[in-house]
């Protein structure tokens, strides 16, 4: 007799980056972002297609469903809330806006019910509310390959703290310390990107790009803005910062975030004028680019140093949205006792969906940790007969167009011609089998180049991206061969570590190649990717290159999740070719 399954579902709801994750017995089956059925970057709310997306893809309903998982607990810090309340009487919109918010996580089953069109009643799962943090800690060291690991989680700001570490080992997770509101390394990096003029939720990792060009020439100013104490502490010089007293504002509805200005007049004498988003890039811009990373990652490594003298273990699982910090990330292994690291493909608040399930997996019901989640394809993939009927609607205005479309099933040959126009110049969408999971486009849908080729940043900003020229491409590479073109040897499976690639190969693949000499990697493995990793191996056999620029398939938009959004892209861009699963379409000649 068949063992009725325990069905969980995993909820990052009402902030930025909704996501839903499904597990099955503890094993992840699916997991998708809200943002890429939206079509809004970032989109925030309820994810309710990303959940109707997960149950279909399971093959059940919402009344199927044993628990439903959510990455945030209004109960949790409640005595250091009210004390902190009591103790500051902070702007009262904002509180307002904190309890508000709190009411929707708390209704989570009946927007659940409402919007997979079953009663309420009809419900049989159990709400389990995850304390952010530990939602994080579960997301990273759940599907880790250790099997005993230092955890920490940085980020904003997530039920009253803002960073939390711990041990894991076997199945479980134990907390060891907090940083509680209102200091915070996330906020700290956001101040400093808002004060360069970057404005949109997310544009952190523009300052990174940016670092690169600069001297860090301000990091005196800025170690009164972010202070370093004993116990791996840290502090933030409140006088330059609004959160704390006045509130920020902060728009989680349904659509795309946005966060109000975080810093003071204080910070803006400290360091001289905020730039306009219109205003051009100036030397001091870039310092000041250089000084914010250097000093977060005095803060982050000095933090790391205490969890490793307190857990006594070598390898470290990082999360929280801090953990998208590639160049810290990138550093980690060199500037602190830690000998291994592994980040997941999800680390921001996306990820506290499979956090939450797999804390109430593994922590609630015992189950053993997940055996098949190490790799980040869960999300929506499309059959050959899909995709061959999403291109029958528009074959014959393309091929009167002069679009030349061909059927390729043999992978082998797919891949060879793909790896032949990518050598002769030719930028191509690559669309293949399930969606990733995380902001990274690993290889399913991504948009593919020439590393070797000196001008191909510029032609791809000019073709498709129209992004700023400062930011870097990154590159795909045999995981069989990361020793050979970089200063390091492992796995960075997610794009998640800057790496310094080694000198003397360094003018081979200028195109990924940062100004520092650096790249932010994505090693790419057989097992979790064959087919990816097959035409990486038909780029080295035809270049000697064995790895390709690997950018994400969309232009200032989610990354493509359907082939007709695919589709769509290519067209409107200047994409030389498009790899829809088996079919290839050129665009005509010049």
């Amino acid at each position: 007799m068949k063992t009725k399954s325990t069905w969980i579902l995993g909820l990052n709801a009402w902030h930025a980056d909704a996501s839903a994750a499904l597990l099955e017995n503890g094993e992840v089956v699916a997991a998708a972002e809200e943002e890429r059925f939206r079509r809004v970057k970032h989109w925030a709310g309820f994810p309710a297609r990303a959940i109707a997306w997960c149950l279909e893809e399971a093959g059940i309903d919402a009344t199927d469903l044993d628990w439903v998982a959510v990455n945030r607990d209004p109960k949790a810090a409640w005595l250091a809330k009210g004390a902190y309340a009591l103790r500051k009487r902070p702007n009262l919109s904002f509180v307002r806006d904190r309890l508000r918010n709190r009411e929707r996580v708390r209704s989570v089953l009946d927007e659940l019910a409402e919007s997979t069109a079953v009663t309420r009643s009809a419900l049989r799962a159990r709400l389990a509310h995850v304390e952010h943090h530990r939602a994080h800690l579960a997301s990273s060291f759940h599907p880790s390959p250790f099997d005993r690991a230092a955890l920490v989680s940085v980020d904003g700001f997530g039920d009253f703290a803002s960073s939390a570490w711990g041990i894991g080992e076997a199945n479980r997770i134990e907390l060891r310390g907090r940083t509680r509101f209102p200091h915070s390394l996330g906020l700290f990096y956001l101040a400093v990107t808002q004060h360069l003029g970057f404005p949109n939720y997310g544009d952190e990792y523009k300052v990174m790009g940016l670092a690169a060009y600069g001297k860090p020439t301000f990091v005196g100013e800025l170690e009164q803005v972010l202070q370093l104490s004993p116990g791996g502490r840290f502090r933030l010089g409140l006088e330059y910062f609004r959160h704390h007293d006045q509130g920020v504002a902060m728009g989680w509805d349904s659509g795309t975030p946005h966060m109000g200005e975080v810093f003071s007049p204080r910070l803006e004498e400290l360091l001289g004028p905020a730039r306009r988003p219109d205003e051009p890039l100036e030397q001091r811009h870039h310092d000041l680019a250089a000084s914010v990373q250097a000093r977060y990652e005095a803060a982050l490594f000095h933090l790391l140093r205490h969890v490793h003298a307190q857990t006594g273990s070598s390898s470290l699982c990082l999360s929280g949205g801090c953990a998208m910090n590639g160049l810290a990330n990138g550093r980690i292994v060199d500037e602190t006792p830690f000998e291994n690291l592994y980040v997941p493909s999800a680390p921001g608040d996306a990820g506290g969906a499979i956090g939450a399930a797999l804390e109430v997996a593994c922590g609630r019901l015992g189950s053993a940790r997940p055996s098949g989640s190490h790799n980040a394809y869960w999300g929506p993939r499309f059959g050959p007969e899909q995709v061959r009927a999403e291109l029958a609607g528009h074959e014959a205005e393309l091929v009167a167009q002069g679009y030349r479309l061909r059927h390729v099933p043999d992978p082998r040959e797919l891949c060879r011609w793909t790896a032949q126009r990518i050598a002769s110049g030719a930028v191509v969408g690559w669309f293949q089998g399930k969606m990733e999971w995380g902001p990274r486009a690993l290889g399913n849908r991504s948009i593919l180049a020439d590393p070797r080729r000196g001008d191909m940043r510029r032609l791809l900003n000019e073709k498709i991206k129209l992004r700023e020229l400062f930011r870097p491409f990154a590159p795909s590479i045999l995981r069989e061969r990361v020793g050979d073109w970089f200063e390091r040897e492992g796995d960075v499976p997610f794009m998640l570590e800057i790496w310094r690639i080694r000198a003397e190969r360094r003018g081979t693949i200028p195109a990924v190649t940062h100004v520092d000499g650096t790249g932010r990697l994505q090693t790419v493995s057989e097992q979790e990717n064959p087919l990816y990793h097959g035409l990486l191996e038909a780029f080295e056999a035809e270049t000697g290159v064995p790895m390709l620029l690997n950018t994400s398939f969309n232009e200032n938009e989610p990354v493509v999740c359907q082939p007709g959004e695919a589709l769509s892209c290519f067209l409107r861009t200047k994409m030389d070719a498009l790899v829809l699963g088996e079919w290839l379409l050129e665009r005509p000649a010049a």
